[in-house]
């Protein structure tokens, strides 16, 4: 990930708890190897050995998942790529397409 799209990133992940244990593994190399098994298609326990374990990526992948953070993720870069367009920043209508 360039450093221009870390630091638009970066922002939406959520907070890290203060009282909690400190980070092991950086946030920015968590979603470089979330980003690699996306793009890959690689098993999450295929991981090349220079990638932190497959069990921590793939814990904080989930923890994401299910608060939300991904969904928040894509509507403020939708919304930003939206308002950069010069369109309205919500779309105001949808097609369906079964």
């Amino acid at each position: 990930m360039t450093d221009a799209g870390w630091a638009i990133l970066e922002p939406l992940l959520p907070p890290t708890d203060p009282d909690g244990r400190p980070l092991e593994i950086e946030r920015r190399v968590i979603v470089n190897v979330i980003f690699y098994v996306l793009r890959s298609g690689c098993p999450w326990r295929c991981l090349p050995y220079d990638f932190p374990v497959w069990e921590t990526v793939y814990s904080y992948f989930r923890d994401w998942k299910q608060d939300g953070t991904w969904e928040k993720i894509h509507t403020a870069l939708r919304t930003q790529l939206r308002v950069r367009m010069g369109r309205n920043a919500e779309p105001s209508a949808a097609i369906i397409d079964s």
